[in-house]
C-alpha cells in the first residue's frame, strides 16, 4: 500500500490540465500542452505519475541529455517520445527537461473509430522512454505541421466534424512515426549490429552456462532485461534486419544449439531437450520439426 501511495494517478485531460494550471481544455478527451509554461513544482518532488490516457511529445530542440532511469536521452537534435495509458512516469528534475509540446488523449477519444482497434499495432507506446524516436530536419518540420494543425483545430470552436478531424490527423502522426522509427532502425545499422552481437553472445553464453537446466528456455523478458531494451523495441527493431521477432529469434538459437548438439555429442533427445530448457523432450521434438521439417532422431540419423 505505501507504494501506491507514492504514484499521483490522473485519470481525465481535465484534471491534467488543473494540475498543470492551465485553464479548462477545449476538448475533455484531447490537449496539447506547451511545457515551456508548465512549473518545475507542479508534482511533488520524487513523486511517480500515472496517466489513464495517450501522450506524445514533441521536442524540437533541446541541447544536453535528460536521464530516464539507467540511461540517457539525447534531444540535441529534437525527437518525438510516446506513453501508453497506466506507464508509470517519474517527473525529471530539470526545468529544462519540459521543453516542447506534449499530445495527451484519452483512450475514449478514438474508442468509435478504426485507430481504437489498431493503436496497439503501434509498438512505439510499449518503448521506453530511452528508445526515443530521433527527427530528421524534415521530418521535424513534418511533425511540426501536425501538432500546427491539432493545435489550430483545437483553438476552434468545437463542431460535429472536430472530432473526425482531430482523429485524423493523430493517426498520421502515428502513420509518420512508424516511417520514421524505420527509418531510424535503418541509419543506425552500426548500432543496431552491435545489439544483435550482444544477443547473440547473450545466447551463446545461457546454452554454454547450462542456464537452460536451471532456468528454462530464455525468454523474450530475460533477453529484453539482459541487454536493457523494451522488449516491443528489440522486436521491432530485430524484425526490420532479420525479419524475425525476438521470439522467432531465440527459437532459431535454439534450433541450432540443439543441431550442434544432435551432430557432435551422443546425448540422448530427451538430454539435450532439458539442457536446452524445455520441460518435456516433446515440445523440444515438436519445435525441431517445425523449423527443419525432420525429427531429432532424423538429423542425427545425417550424422552417425
Amino acid at each position: 500500500m505505501g507504494q501506491q501511495s507514492n504514484i499521483n494517478n490522473i485519470n481525465s485531460i481535465s484534471q491534467l490540465v488543473r494540475v498543470l494550471g492551465f485553464p479548462a481544455p477545449s476538448h475533455p478527451l484531447i490537449t496539447l500542452v506547451d511545457y515551456n509554461n508548465v512549473s518545475l513544482g507542479m508534482f511533488p518532488k520524487g513523486q511517480k505519475v500515472s496517466l489513464d490516457f495517450y501522450k506524445i511529445s514533441f521536442k524540437p530542440t533541446f541541447k544536453g541529455q535528460i536521464k530516464y532511469g539507467q540511461g540517457f536521452y539525447d534531444f540535441e537534435e529534437g525527437g518525438l517520445a510516446f506513453l501508453k495509458p497506466k506507464q508509470i512516469v517519474f517527473p525529471p528534475e530539470e526545468l529544462e527537461s519540459y521543453e516542447g509540446i506534449a499530445l495527451y488523449f484519452h483512450p475514449d477519444f478514438i474508442r468509435n473509430y478504426s485507430l481504437g482497434k489498431t493503436i496497439n499495432q503501434y509498438g512505439f507506446f510499449s518503448y521506453d522512454v530511452s528508445e526515443a524516436l530521433f527527427l530528421s530536419a524534415k521530418e521535424k518540420e513534418i511533425i511540426a505541421n501536425l501538432f500546427a494543425i491539432i493545435a489550430n483545430e483545437l483553438a476552434n470552436t468545437i463542431d460535429h466534424f472536430s472530432q473526425d478531424i482531430l482523429v485524423s490527423q493523430v493517426e498520421l502522426l502515428l502513420n509518420y512515426s512508424n516511417r520514421f522509427y524505420n527509418r531510424q532502425f535503418i541509419t543506425r545499422k552500426a548500432v543496431n549490429h552491435d545489439i544483435i552481437a550482444s544477443l547473440e553472445s547473450l545466447l551463446n553464453r545461457y546454452f554454454q552456462e547450462e542456464n537452460g537446466l536451471r532456468n528454462g528456455l530464455p525468454s523474450v523478458k530475460y533477453v529484453s532485461t539482459e541487454l536493457k531494451f523494451s522488449q516491443r523495441y528489440l522486436s521491432d527493431m530485430l524484425r526490420s534486419f532479420t525479419g524475425l521477432n525476438t521470439q522467432q529469434y531465440i527459437q532459431n538459437a535454439i534450433i541450432e544449439k540443439a543441431k550442434e548438439k544432435l551432430s557432435t555429442t551422443n546425448l540422448s533427445i530427451s538430454e539435450i531437450a532439458f539442457e536446452l530448457g524445455f520441460e518435456h523432450p516433446q515440445s523440444f521434438s515438436k519445435l525441431f520439426k517445425s523449423k527443419t521439417n525432420v525429427s531429432p532422431l532424423e538429423f542425427r540419423y545425417l550424422f552417425h
